[in-house]
Protein backbone atom coordinates (compact mmCIF):
# COMPACT_ATOMS: atom_id res chain seq x y z
CA UNK A 1 0.00 0.00 0.00
CA UNK A 2 1.15 4.01 -0.77
CA UNK A 3 0.65 5.72 2.52
CA UNK A 4 -0.27 9.55 1.26
CA UNK A 5 -0.77 12.45 3.42
CA UNK A 6 -3.28 14.98 1.60
CA UNK A 7 -2.33 19.04 2.09
CA UNK A 8 -4.79 21.35 1.12
CA UNK A 9 -5.80 24.43 3.26
CA UNK A 10 -9.91 23.39 0.96
CA UNK A 11 -11.81 21.38 2.52
CA UNK A 12 -13.73 20.73 -0.65
CA UNK A 13 -10.34 19.23 -2.20
CA UNK A 14 -9.32 17.77 0.60
CA UNK A 15 -12.11 15.65 0.84
CA UNK A 16 -12.65 15.48 -3.08
CA UNK A 17 -8.68 14.25 -3.17
CA UNK A 18 -9.69 11.29 -0.41
CA UNK A 19 -12.98 10.23 -1.91
CA UNK A 20 -11.16 9.51 -5.52
CA UNK A 21 -7.48 8.10 -3.61
CA UNK A 22 -10.13 5.37 -1.51
CA UNK A 23 -11.35 4.08 -5.01
CA UNK A 24 -7.58 3.07 -5.25
CA UNK A 25 -6.53 -0.39 -4.06
CA UNK A 26 -2.90 0.18 -3.39
CA UNK A 27 -3.39 3.37 -1.77
CA UNK A 28 -3.87 4.33 1.86
CA UNK A 29 -4.89 7.82 2.41
CA UNK A 30 -3.34 8.14 6.18
CA UNK A 31 -3.98 11.95 7.07
CA UNK A 32 -5.61 15.32 5.63
CA UNK A 33 -3.99 18.28 6.52
CA UNK A 34 -5.72 21.83 6.23
CA UNK A 35 -1.95 23.98 6.13
CA UNK A 36 1.76 23.44 6.22
CA UNK A 37 2.31 23.25 9.51
CA UNK A 38 0.13 20.52 10.42
CA UNK A 39 1.13 18.82 7.17
CA UNK A 40 4.58 18.61 8.82
CA UNK A 41 3.17 17.57 12.01
CA UNK A 42 1.21 14.76 10.48
CA UNK A 43 4.07 13.93 8.34
CA UNK A 44 6.22 12.85 11.35
CA UNK A 45 3.05 11.24 12.81
CA UNK A 46 1.54 9.40 9.72
CA UNK A 47 4.53 8.41 8.65
CA UNK A 48 3.68 8.63 4.64
CA UNK A 49 5.52 7.83 1.38
CA UNK A 50 3.85 10.77 -0.59
CA UNK A 51 2.52 13.99 0.46
CA UNK A 52 0.30 15.61 -1.98
CA UNK A 53 0.90 19.17 -1.56
CA UNK A 54 -1.06 22.29 -2.17
CA UNK A 55 1.33 25.66 -2.28
CA UNK A 56 -0.71 28.33 -1.33
CA UNK A 57 -1.95 27.90 2.55
CA UNK A 58 -2.30 29.20 5.46
CA UNK A 59 0.32 29.44 8.72
CA UNK A 60 3.10 27.70 6.64
CA UNK A 61 2.83 27.60 2.99
CA UNK A 62 3.47 24.35 1.19
CA UNK A 63 6.91 25.03 -0.20
CA UNK A 64 7.95 25.58 3.50
CA UNK A 65 6.12 22.80 4.17
CA UNK A 66 7.77 20.44 1.67
CA UNK A 67 11.47 21.92 3.04
CA UNK A 68 10.85 20.77 6.86
CA UNK A 69 9.31 17.99 5.56
CA UNK A 70 12.16 16.83 3.68
CA UNK A 71 14.82 17.94 6.14
CA UNK A 72 13.10 15.66 8.72
CA UNK A 73 11.84 13.10 6.79
CA UNK A 74 13.88 12.78 3.58
CA UNK A 75 12.61 9.14 3.08
CA UNK A 76 9.02 11.11 2.44
CA UNK A 77 8.54 12.34 -1.85
CA UNK A 78 6.67 15.47 -1.84
CA UNK A 79 3.94 15.75 -4.83
CA UNK A 80 2.37 19.33 -5.41
CA UNK A 81 -0.64 19.46 -6.58
CA UNK A 82 -1.52 23.22 -6.72
CA UNK A 83 -3.45 25.77 -9.03
CA UNK A 84 -0.58 28.35 -9.07
CA UNK A 85 1.57 27.45 -12.07
CA UNK A 86 3.60 31.21 -12.12
CA UNK A 87 7.53 30.52 -12.07
CA UNK A 88 8.19 31.31 -8.46
CA UNK A 89 6.00 28.91 -6.79
CA UNK A 90 7.55 26.62 -9.38
CA UNK A 91 11.12 27.32 -8.75
CA UNK A 92 10.61 27.56 -4.98
CA UNK A 93 9.30 24.15 -4.68
CA UNK A 94 11.32 22.02 -6.56
CA UNK A 95 14.32 23.44 -5.17
CA UNK A 96 12.56 22.39 -1.63
CA UNK A 97 12.56 19.21 -2.50
CA UNK A 98 9.24 18.48 -4.51
CA UNK A 99 9.38 15.27 -6.28
CA UNK A 100 6.92 16.65 -8.82
CA UNK A 101 4.55 19.25 -9.83
CA UNK A 102 0.72 18.96 -10.91
CA UNK A 103 -1.87 21.35 -11.55
CA UNK A 104 -5.28 20.66 -10.29
CA UNK A 105 -6.53 20.60 -13.77
CA UNK A 106 -4.75 17.15 -14.19
CA UNK A 107 -6.91 14.37 -15.06
CA UNK A 108 -7.91 11.98 -12.12
CA UNK A 109 -5.88 8.86 -13.70
CA UNK A 110 -2.84 11.39 -14.56
CA UNK A 111 -2.70 12.09 -10.63
CA UNK A 112 -3.17 8.44 -9.57
CA UNK A 113 0.07 7.46 -11.71
CA UNK A 114 1.92 10.13 -10.52
CA UNK A 115 1.16 9.12 -7.12
CA UNK A 116 2.30 5.86 -7.72
CA UNK A 117 5.08 6.82 -9.75
CA UNK A 118 6.82 9.40 -6.87
CA UNK A 119 6.41 6.33 -4.35
CA UNK A 120 8.31 4.81 -7.22
CA UNK A 121 11.11 7.28 -7.24
CA UNK A 122 10.12 9.21 -10.52
CA UNK A 123 9.18 12.50 -11.11
CA UNK A 124 6.43 14.32 -12.79
CA UNK A 125 6.25 17.48 -14.21
CA UNK A 126 2.76 19.34 -15.46
CA UNK A 127 3.35 19.21 -19.28
CA UNK A 128 2.05 23.21 -18.81
CA UNK A 129 5.27 23.98 -16.39
CA UNK A 130 7.35 21.19 -17.55
CA UNK A 131 9.13 23.75 -20.93
CA UNK A 132 9.74 26.51 -17.92
CA UNK A 133 11.15 24.39 -15.87
CA UNK A 134 13.73 22.96 -18.32
CA UNK A 135 14.44 26.90 -19.64
CA UNK A 136 15.49 27.50 -15.92
CA UNK A 137 17.52 24.42 -15.67
CA UNK A 138 19.33 25.59 -18.63
CA UNK A 139 20.42 28.62 -17.04
CA UNK A 140 21.36 27.53 -14.03
CA UNK A 141 23.06 23.96 -15.31
CA UNK A 142 25.63 25.70 -17.89
CA UNK A 143 28.16 25.73 -14.77
CA UNK A 144 27.43 22.11 -15.05
CA UNK A 145 28.91 21.11 -18.07
CA UNK A 146 32.46 20.10 -17.48
CA UNK A 147 31.42 18.67 -14.38
CA UNK A 148 29.26 16.12 -15.80
CA UNK A 149 31.91 15.14 -18.05
CA UNK A 150 35.33 15.29 -15.69
CA UNK A 151 33.56 14.28 -12.48
CA UNK A 152 31.31 11.24 -12.70
CA UNK A 153 32.40 7.37 -13.76
CA UNK A 154 31.26 6.14 -16.90
CA UNK A 155 29.03 4.19 -14.56
CA UNK A 156 27.31 7.16 -12.61
CA UNK A 157 26.71 8.56 -16.38
CA UNK A 158 24.70 5.89 -17.03
CA UNK A 159 22.62 6.25 -13.91
CA UNK A 160 22.11 10.19 -14.77
CA UNK A 161 20.89 8.94 -17.88
CA UNK A 162 18.62 6.75 -16.76
CA UNK A 163 17.54 8.95 -14.06
CA UNK A 164 16.70 11.70 -16.68
CA UNK A 165 14.32 8.82 -18.12
CA UNK A 166 12.01 8.73 -14.90
CA UNK A 167 13.51 5.43 -13.65
CA UNK A 168 13.66 4.34 -10.29
CA UNK A 169 15.85 2.74 -8.21
CA UNK A 170 14.83 -0.39 -8.69
CA UNK A 171 13.93 -0.32 -12.80
CA UNK A 172 17.82 1.35 -12.98
CA UNK A 173 18.95 -1.76 -11.36
CA UNK A 174 17.25 -4.06 -13.30
CA UNK A 175 18.54 -2.08 -16.50
CA UNK A 176 22.27 -2.17 -15.57
CA UNK A 177 22.05 -5.85 -13.68
CA UNK A 178 23.32 -4.15 -10.24
CA UNK A 179 21.77 -4.27 -6.64
CA UNK A 180 19.21 -1.73 -5.55
CA UNK A 181 21.62 -0.59 -2.93
CA UNK A 182 24.51 -0.04 -5.69
CA UNK A 183 22.29 2.06 -7.53
CA UNK A 184 21.33 4.13 -4.57
CA UNK A 185 25.18 4.62 -3.55
CA UNK A 186 25.71 5.73 -7.33
CA UNK A 187 22.84 7.76 -7.48
CA UNK A 188 24.02 9.82 -3.88
CA UNK A 189 27.78 9.86 -5.65
CA UNK A 190 25.82 11.87 -9.02
CA UNK A 191 24.21 14.37 -6.58
CA UNK A 192 26.99 14.93 -4.72
CA UNK A 193 29.40 15.46 -7.39
CA UNK A 194 27.29 17.54 -9.04
CA UNK A 195 25.72 19.69 -6.28
CA UNK A 196 22.14 18.87 -6.86
CA UNK A 197 19.43 18.28 -4.33
CA UNK A 198 17.83 15.27 -5.25
CA UNK A 199 17.25 12.97 -7.76
CA UNK A 200 14.51 15.88 -9.79
CA UNK A 201 16.99 18.02 -10.13
CA UNK A 202 19.21 15.16 -11.71
CA UNK A 203 16.88 14.54 -14.24
CA UNK A 204 16.70 17.90 -14.93
CA UNK A 205 20.53 17.97 -15.99
CA UNK A 206 20.26 14.98 -17.53
CA UNK A 207 17.67 16.33 -19.56
CA UNK A 208 19.50 19.62 -20.40
CA UNK A 209 22.80 17.17 -21.19
CA UNK A 210 20.70 15.28 -23.82
CA UNK A 211 21.88 12.43 -21.34
CA UNK A 212 17.83 11.15 -20.97
CA UNK A 213 17.88 10.11 -25.17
Amino acid sequence: MIRVLICDDQAIIRDGLEMLLRLEPDIQVVGAAQDGQEAVELAGRTAPQVALMDLKMPLVNGVEATRRIRAAHPEIKVLVLTTYDDDEWLFDAIRAGASGYLLKDTPRERVVEAIRGTAAGKSFVDPAVAGRLMAEAAGGARSQDTKVADSLTEREVEVLRLLGRGLSNAEIAARLHLSEGTVRNHVSAVLTKLELADRTQAAIVAIRHGLDR
